[in-house]
């Protein structure tokens, strides 16, 4: 058993998070997780309403009485969700914690700490990082460029990124972006982090709610096979390599306007990718993380597996490379 600073503080086994995905965080996986250890979230705005996400909550809650939180992720559009109420639904469902995520959680933490709930806030970057913590997160999430879906703009690598924000962040930080197996888990932990968080990796488990044709596409898949939507929008995105996200860089570079792909990059269209198994039907999101990536395990034996050669890892490999104490 790995204990770290974010184990105790939210009081879960392992130092896994499953991340928030956007029509993947359902009971299903997100109640699998929590049995396995580590901590699920549901991803609020899968739930087309705040209602629906109350009885999504209690679906999760008959399958597992272990901890697991709620994803709520904020974004500037044009006809926002009505966020206040899911953050209201949130509360009144007792959750005790939510991963915020997209803009800044100032508007929430009023709400969230008045009624007892551990915030957990991810950013791409250490200035975004480093003032969450000022307002008053519980623990941070930084996510490198090698993440699935937004990346932000700066195009930082976890491997700067995550020593980088240890040096400004005191309270428990999770890594994300570009983590799958034991090996990330202890890098991740040598870098300054508290633990890691897997969105890719746990797609490609049995209980995923998404298409057999699609978890298999995913371990097909090399790191080669992603692209970088939106950039010229400054609203950069990763997500799977076909037919539809080629044209739309293709598109965009080529002086495009956003008018001219926006039924492509339809969130509609992804989530048929994941409903009707066919992964050159639209946008949808996957990490570089995928080239390492080779089976679909459940996610009890995944989580068992990452945590116990993780384990091996420290107890025998990394000593070993010191070499006999003095004297010995």
């Amino acid at each position: 058993m790995l204990k770290t600073r974010f184990t105790e503080l939210f009081g879960v086994e392992h130092p896994i998070v499953q991340g928030g995905m956007q029509w993947v965080g359902r009971a299903e996986l997100v109640a699998a997780v929590a049995e396995s250890g580590a901590l699920g979230l549901l991803t609020a705005l899968t739930q087309p309403t705040p209602g629906a996400l109350v009885k999504e909550i209690a679906r999760c809650r008959d399958m597992t009485d272990k901890p697991f939180g709620v994803n709520l992720t904020t974004l500037p559009t044009i006809n926002p969700p009505p966020y206040a109420e899911y953050r209201q639904a949130i509360v009144e469902s007792g959750i005790t914690i939510v991963e915020t995520a997209g803009q800044s959680p100032e508007e929430h933490l009023e709400v969230f700490k008045a009624a007892g709930v551990k915030v957990l806030h991810k950013c791409t970057s250490v200035r975004h990082a480093a003032k969450a913590q000022r307002l008053g997160v519980d623990a941070i999430t930084i996510d490198g460029f090698e993440c699935a879906g937004h990346p932000g703009e700066d195009d930082i690598p976890g491997l700067v990124l995550i020593p980088k924000a240890a040096e400004h962040i005191t309270i428990p930080m999770i890594a994300s972006g570009g983590f799958a197996d034991a090996r990330g888990l202890v890098a991740a932990l040598a870098l300054g982090a508290d633990g890691i968080t897997m969105g890719t990796r746990f797609m490609c488990t049995v209980e995923s709610p998404i298409h057999q044709r699609v978890k298999e596409r995913i371990v097909q898949s090399s790191e080669l096979d992603t692209e970088l939507i939106l950039r010229t929008l400054r609203n950069t995105s990763r997500v799977a390599s076909n037919a539809v996200s080629r044209e739309v860089v293709a598109t965009l570079d080529a002086g495009g306007r956003f008018e001219e792909v926006r039924d492509l990059v339809a969130g509609a269209r992804g989530r048929q990718v994941y409903e009707l198994g066919d992964p050159e039907f639209g946008i949808w999101t996957t990490g570089l993380v995928q080239g390492l990536i080779h089976d679909i395990p459940t996610v009890r034996d995944l989580v068992h597996r990452i945590v116990a050669e993780a384990t091996e890892l420290i107890r025998t490999r990394l000593p070993a490379l010191t070499g006999p104490t003095a004297g010995g």
